[in-house]
């Protein structure tokens, strides 16, 4: 018998590791893919029950699919009866694979196999199978659905985010984010669109915001999802879907710039939290504890990048290139760090102001104004920050919480400590992560 902890947490394990590519492979065959998050969660909800008495599988997630197959089979099999489609033609066309539900356990942590059974949750290996993720992000991004949704619907398909996470980041409200993904999935099922890569004529269009959901999973996860494992986890699914694109797309620039930046910036997770899991900012960190290995995997795939780009473009400057190979480029010189010592912040400045230029954000404006300070000083970055707090991104500088912490900073910096704490103090108020909280009430000006 397994601790009821100890299951509900296993299953929590599979969720967070396997859940988008468990519902890529229950989706594509039916296209279907809010009935295969319903069987999904059936499988789920049966793992909770039944683990604790007969024993966590040695293959939670083989267990998982087959359980989820065999409640798509038996609604398959109803609607095949009410509309007298034969089950066995979606089964001899591939459709879907036969399979019977796993007997209790014999012996703890292995489902006997039933007899008649064609698959033993025991013996099915998940990894051999056709990994439909990628196939499941272009589904998304398909110009039949609303471009509005497609980047929130690739978070909770294929990345496992619920709709309430995507709402806050996308400041939407809840219900009306979750009628939105509601509607697009019925929108799949009921067009039939397939489950493929496109080919190059319809790339263009459906790449960029399967880059940006990509990019969304590891952004979303890292600055709004408290919780080490889950953060790790969905972090690493990003990077596996970042260097899988950029393995099937070589050749688009975009894409190793993805590529690279999520590879040097989880490169220093190790170091972004001390002993005491305290929050440690980018300046002050322990080079030593960055990731060597994957820092030359980024800087493969921004030199690569750049390559691309420049043969796409013969004599583009810097403005020419794309907002993910500025922003790699910029993770870069931060690398650099660990062998010069030193930062470069003159160059800092230069790829900041190209961003800008590519992608005007607000995040972008606000990293620009600390670049800015660290090379003409901190009076000068404020000039900047106030330009956009009283232009027109004023109404969401007001609620954009890096606005106020870097602000505040450079108010410490400028020796304005009465503004500064007043400024901590509404950075504090917008901060979600406690670690980042108790870091910005410890400042000295506070």
């Amino acid at each position: 018998m397994t601790e009821p902890a100890a299951a509900s947490a296993r299953a929590e394990l599979a969720a967070r590791a396997s859940y988008g590519r468990l519902l890529a492979v229950l989706a594509a065959p039916t296209r279907d893919i809010a009935g295969a998050e319903d069987a999904l969660a059936d499988a789920f909800e049966r793992a909770l029950r039944t683990w604790p008495e007969a024993g966590v599988p040695h293959n939670p997630e083989a267990w998982l699919l087959t359980v989820a197959r065999n409640r798509q089979r038996d609604e398959l099999g109803s609607a095949a009866r009410r509309t007298s489609v034969a089950l066995d033609v979606l089964e001899s066309t591939g459709t879907l694979e036969p399979v019977r539900p796993p007997a209790a356990s014999t012996s703890v942590g292995d489902p006997a196999r039933p007899a008649g059974a064609s698959v033993d949750p025991a013996d099915l290996d998940l990894d051999a199978l056709p990994d439909k993720r990628l196939e499941l992000l272009f589904v998304c991004a398909h110009p039949a659905i609303d471009p509005a949704v497609r980047t929130p619907l690739m978070l909770q398909t294929v990345l496992g985010f619920d709709a309430t996470q995507i709402a806050a980041a996308f400041a939407v409200p809840a219900p009306a984010m979750a009628q939105r993904l509601v509607r697009a999935k019925r929108r799949i099922r009921d067009a039939g669109i397939p489950f493929a890569v496109p080919d190059r004529t319809a790339m263009a269009a459906r790449l960029p915001p399967v880059l940006e959901a990509v990019y969304g999973c590891y952004a979303i996860d890292w600055h709004r999802v408290s919780g080490e494992t889950l953060r790790d986890s969905l972090s690493g699914e990003a990077l596996y879907l970042a260097t899988t694109l950029a393995e099937l797309l070589p050749d688009e620039p975009e894409v190793q710039g993805l590529a690279a930046l999520l590879c040097l910036s989880l490169a220093r997770t190790e170091a972004r939290t001390g002993p005491a899991g305290e929050h440690v900012p980018l300046a002050e960190q322990h080079t030593a504890l960055w990731d060597r290995a994957l820092i030359a995997r980024g800087e493969s795939h921004l030199r690569r990048a750049h390559a691309r780009a420049v043969a796409a473009r013969p004599g583009s400057t810097a403005a020419g290139f794309g907002r993910f190979q500025l922003e790699a480029a910029m993770q870069s010189v931060h690398c650099a760090r660990a062998a010069t010592g030193e930062t470069d912040w003159r160059t800092l400045r230069t790829l900041n102001e190209a961003l800008v230029r590519v992608a005007p954000t607000l995040g972008a404006q606000v990293s620009l104004a600390a670049t800015i300070a660290e090379v003409d000083g901190p009076e000068a970055g404020l000039v900047h920050l106030d330009s956009l707090r009283e232009g027109a991104e004023g109404a969401a500088f007001e609620r954009f919480q890096p606005a106020w912490a870097t602000r505040a900073h450079l108010l410490a910096a400028a020796g304005r400590t009465a503004e500064a704490s007043a400024a901590s103090a509404k950075a504090i108020s917008l901060t979600t992560d406690a670690r980042l909280r108790a870091h910005l009430q410890a400042q000295s000006w506070q």
